[in-house]
């Protein structure tokens, strides 16, 4: 059985549902630029008895969790909501877990660690791309050697997820590209790990056909509200099947270029996708096909589209990049494994060498 969210509401203006939603005191875990964007007043006016925890930054760390979770213990809450990014609901998850447990997020690092009983957990996206809010990982940097971490439980699944299209106007549109390239990696990767079940490669399927159609206007920055409602619910499906299935290589090979060049997350992966699909033909060039018969072909397109340049990395550093996304977790799920070799191979073809 595929894990989802008790209740996915879905729709313009389906934040208004928040309310039925919660009882006694809530905790909103955000950033500083959903509370400009005007959306955490929204959510606010809304509610009782509410706090803020607008303290979450872009790819969280261990230590940035434990601040927003001793912000929690001192408020006290009785259901916490992550309103954001992925950034905010895995920052909200994380703080889930050292409320119930204690410790550090480190001592959760895998799945099913968690100790003791959940707050309940709302979730409610302001971009289509992580799929978070379909997750029961809390994916964090472990302090110090900025490894990313996927903390796991299916306690920490969200009670429901509001998909509101109206939240996702106000992204910048290097945003709304980087996220929306991002949520179609997961569906494509997703699709081919090599532990998808028929169930959860039809989930993957469902989120492809929601975002094919419209990633060429949301890329263009053109979208309507009715097309991000659709890139919003294809991002969703995909965390769904990301929960099934797991990731592969394109995100082990993507993490070492955001790690050492600062290269942002959705640029990463898709500079990868198509060399890592590529390589994956050999085994699932089927399902591509299944998919779209010029599949690789369109990704390739897509970088274009969304005005990404190519990324530069210096050809010594080839060795190290490699030899680290052998050991991310994600690689284990690729339907065609990799050595360390042959992320240098796929390293060399898919980027530019100084």
């Amino acid at each position: 059985m595929i894990a989802s969210p008790q209740q996915l509401l879905h729709g313009s203006g389906s934040l208004r549902e928040l309310p039925s939603l919660v009882a006694g005191k809530v905790l909103i875990v955000t950033d500083p630029g959903i509370v400009a964007a005007g959306h955490v007043a929204r959510a606010v006016d809304l509610l009782d008895d509410v706090v803020v925890f607008d303290g979450v930054h872009e790819n969280p760390t261990e230590s940035e969790v434990a601040k927003c979770a001793d912000f929690a213990r001192s408020v006290n809450p009785d259901v916490i909501v992550g309103l954001g990014g992925g950034s905010s609901m895995d920052t909200a998850k994380g703080t889930l877990f050292l409320l119930s447990g204690g410790g550090r997020m480190s001592d959760y690092h895998g799945h099913g660690k968690a100790k003791g009983e959940m707050l309940p957990f709302i979730a409610i996206p302001t971009t289509a791309g992580t799929g978070s809010e379909c997750q029961s990982y809390a994916v964090l940097s472990r302090d110090g050697s900025h490894e990313k971490m996927a903390c796991g439980d299916s306690r920490a699944l969200a009670r429901a997820a509001i998909l509101d299209p109206d939240l996702t106007g106000s992204m910048p549109l290097g945003v709304a590209r980087l996220t929306a390239l991002d949520a179609l990696s997961h569906a494509l990767e997703s699709a081919v790990c090599n532990t998808s079940t028929e169930e959860s490669r039809a989930i993957s399927f469902r989120a492809f056909r929601k975002m094919e159609p419209v990633i060429g206007a949301v890329l263009a920055g053109k979208a309507t509200v009715e097309q991000r409602g659709e890139m919003l619910l294809g991002a969703a499906l995909a965390g769904q099947a990301i929960e099934a299935s797991m990731l592969g290589a394109a995100h082990a090979a993507a993490n070492p270029l955001t790690a050492h060049y600062d290269v942002v997350h959705g640029r990463a992966v898709l500079t990868m996708l198509p060399s890592i699909m590529k390589w994956n033909s050999q085994v699932v060039g089927e399902v591509y096909q299944q998919l779209q018969p010029d599949l690789i072909a369109w990704v390739e397109s897509l970088r274009g589209h969304a005005g990404l340049e190519p990324v530069t990395v210096s050809e010594s550093d080839i060795p190290q990049l490699a030899q680290e996304a052998s050991k991310q977790w994600t690689g284990q799920f690729n339907p065609r494994p990799l050595e360390v070799e042959d992320f240098e191979k796929v390293y060399r073809e898919a980027l530019l060498l100084a």
